[in-house]
């Protein structure tokens, strides 16, 4: 993921960082136990959250819907 590139659509802000949203905010595959924490690319300028994914995507094979 290359984030030299991006630009914020809300403030035209190009610096970005990363957060983390774990505890209760775990994503959970459904009808399995384990989840995984949400990682988000976040504009610093104006708070904007450009991208969110979660960190452990094979937790999500196969689970049924």
């Amino acid at each position: 993921m290359t984030h030299e590139t991006k630009q914020c659509p809300k403030c035209g802000g190009t610096d970005f960082g990363k957060g983390m949203q774990h505890g209760y905010g775990v994503i959970m595959p459904k009808g399995k136990m384990l989840g995984s924490p949400v990682e988000h690319l976040i504009c610093p300028v104006c708070g904007l959250i450009l991208e969110s994914y979660v960190t452990k995507p094979s937790r999500f094979k196969d689970a049924w819907f």
